[in-house]
């Protein structure tokens, strides 16, 4: 936050942002005297300058107000405690405390003419033809709820602080030395040789025995605990279950198709030729040509042209891109060439080659395509009639199946379903609507009570009852003994090959070369060049390049495959430094980043001296009263 201070300039959201949180500094620890009260009740005392309760409740609704629209909801007290939002309000004013006391002490001021210029110049209160408009300046501040007043005295207070927040960050640059020591890091590459280790050096793993199988399983007991189980009886209740073909008559159907013949009629297309002249006398040239025996392609031909460069390609009518060639193209016979037309692009000669017929599905055809659509609109009609008629069916009394019963709605069940949609096999259901929301909602309810409808889409519900539920409960060795003994030998391989794999390592750093490891293996070294540092490399993955670039050259180590079923020793053979590297190597926006930076820390070191040196006094009553009102 520390650089919407420097950056004067901005968006009109990041510069109101930066008015209306006052001085928008990251939290600094708060030095100073904390009171259970004193002189005028203020929040933050700092020399002369003190905050009272009123303006820290202001920051404080404002600093709310931002995160909410950012969290898509009103955050509560408690929320935007857990948060840190307290904390974070009282160090903003703090610090805006601290560079207040300083200007005074320095005789910094601002007068009338530049505080009217600055609020002129702001983008934010811009009318459209670029220049203040004092109506864009009332509805920006009263859409944020603040007063002209309150915004020209905030404004006036930002821009004496500017004056000190420029007097020490302003034109900072990050050293040519940083940055070329920042160029060589990025830029270095490096050669490692390795060997990959599979799991087939320690396996087969023997059968464990009983005693070591009990141990294991009581270590892991939680892993095989069997979850909670509900069964779960539901009705569906959208457009689709509900449609009744049969009560759509042959008339309607007969009705809505002539209503909507187009939409049953395919139109026709032609494939159109256009060739097209410099001129009317020179299109007028061909025409005659053509009237005289000659031909449409020897005209093209003529004209250095090839069929290619003629085809407009096959359309209905209205999609033809010129409609002054459509008229001509749908007015001609096939392979008949039209009168001269005049163009988007000049004077054509238009030909069509093939004509498509328009073709009309029948009655017959499409009746059973009206017949479902007619059938689905008249249940999307009386959808919420029924959801209504089920909803009072329950309030009487009845129960789910009864209430599905009495609308012919048809009742689902799944006997045993866990939190992840799993049955006891370990199957899933794939087929539960609304799957998430419906098992959230069906494992915070109670067995046998009514609950509110899950919503499907905009217009469909889902209604659901529990009708059972088995407690989770620990499961007997007995239960699960072969994944149990599946996942030892599993574990008990990763640890071997672990162990294996810290042996050679240990043998490669005391001396011995990966190839004669790799012999001794019957293994394969491999080498890999170009390796960058924080490259996910395919062979490596991230840790893997990292702990690459952990060591000089010369260094060795050892990284679990990203795979996962491996394990990979290294040496580090070759590091090579970028050439060119200097500062001008670093991107700008990198360089702006460090020098940004930089500034952040020489503003984080004057306000905490500030602090110290004015005394700052925190009275935490007061905030009690703030956010009391």
């Amino acid at each position: 936050m520390l650089s919407a201070l420097r950056n004067a300039a901005g968006t009109w959201v990041a510069k109101l942002l930066l008015l209306l949180l006052v001085v928008s500094f990251a939290v600094w620890g708060i030095s100073g005297q904390v009171a259970t009260g004193f002189g005028g009740n203020s929040v933050v005392a700092a020399g002369g300058t003190s905050v009272t309760p009123i303006e820290y409740r202001l920051a404080y609704d404002r600093q709310i107000a931002v995160l909410s629209q950012q969290f898509g909801t009103r955050l509560t007290r408690e929320q935007a405690r857990g948060l840190g939002v307290e904390d974070q309000v009282l160090a903003q004013l703090v610090a805006g405390a601290v560079l207040d006391e300083q200007a005074s002490e320095l005789g910094l001021g601002l007068s009338q003419d530049k505080l009217a210029q600055l609020t002129m110049s702001d983008p934010a209160f811009q009318g459209p033809d670029g220049r203040f408009s004092r109506q864009q300046f009332e509805y920006v501040l009263r859409q944020i709820g603040m007063r002209p007043e309150d915004y020209l005295q905030n404004r006036g207070q930002v821009a004496i602080r500017q004056q000190i927040v420029e007097a020490v960050s302003d034109g900072m640059k990050a050293p040519d030395t940083f940055l070329r020591a920042v160029a060589l890091y990025r830029g270095e590459d490096r050669t490692a040789e390795y060997i990959v280790l599979p799991k087939s050096l320690v396996e087969p793993i023997e059968e464990p025995s009983d005693a070591v199988l009990s141990t294991y399983f009581d270590e892991n007991k939680q892993i095989y605990a069997a979850p909670e189980y509900r069964k779960i009886a539901y009705v569906t209740l959208v457009p689709e279950n509900i449609t009744d073909e049969s009560a759509v008559s042959d008339e309607q159907v007969k009705e809505d198709y002539e209503k909507n013949i187009d939409r049953f009629t395919t139109p026709e297309t032609r494939t159109i030729e256009q060739l097209v002249f410099p001129s009317k006398d020179a299109a007028q040239t061909a025409l005659d040509s053509i009237r005289a025996g000659a031909t449409f392609d020897s005209i093209v031909t003529a004209q250095g042209k090839t069929a290619a460069d003629t085809l407009l390609g096959t359309f209905a009518k209205d999609k033809v891109p010129d409609p002054a060639v459509a008229e001509a193209a749908f007015a001609l016979q096939a392979n008949e060439v039209s009168q001269i037309v005049d163009g988007a692009f000049g004077p054509v000669l238009v030909r069509v080659t093939s004509i498509a017929p328009a073709v009309v599905k029948s009655l017959a055809e499409a009746t059973p395509e009206i017949r479902k659509d007619l059938a689905l609109a008249e249940a999307n009609r009386i959808l919420l009639d029924v959801h209504d008629n089920y909803e009072d069916s329950r309030a009487a009394g009845e129960s789910l199946r009864e209430a599905a019963g009495k609308l012919g709605l048809k009742v689902m069940t799944v006997d045993a379903i866990d939190r992840a949609a799993q049955r006891p096999d370990g199957t899933v259901v794939n087929d539960l609507p609304q799957s998430k929301e419906l098992l959230a909602a069906a494992f915070e309810t109670e067995a046998g009570i009514e609950n509110p409808a899950v919503n499907v889409g905009s217009t469909g519900y889902v209604f659901f009852e529990v009708e059972d539920i088995v407690p989770a409960r620990e499961r007997t060795l007995d239960e699960v003994k072969d994944k149990v003994v599946a996942d030892w030998k599993e574990a008990e391989a990763e640890n071997r090959l672990t162990a294996k794999a810290g042996e050679i390592e240990k043998r490669l750093k005391d001396g011995t070369s990966l190839d004669t490891l790799a012999t001794e293996l019957s293994l394969e070294k491999h080498i890999k060049r170009g390796l960058k540092r924080e490259a996910d490399d395919a062979d490596f993955g991230r840790a893997g390049v990292a702990a690459i670039f952990g060591g000089a050259e010369g260094s060795s180590g050892l990284v679990a495959a990203p795979t996962g079923d491996a394990q990979i020793v290294f040496k580090v053979t070759e590091v090579f430094e970028p050439a060119g590297a200097d500062a001008n190597s670093v991107p700008e926006d990198a360089q702006a980043s460090f020098a940004s930076g930089m500034a952040d820390d020489l503003l984080d070191q004057l306000v905490a001296k500030l602090q110290s040196e004015y005394g700052v006094t925190v009275n935490r009553s007061a905030i009690e009263q703030a956010l009391a009102f």
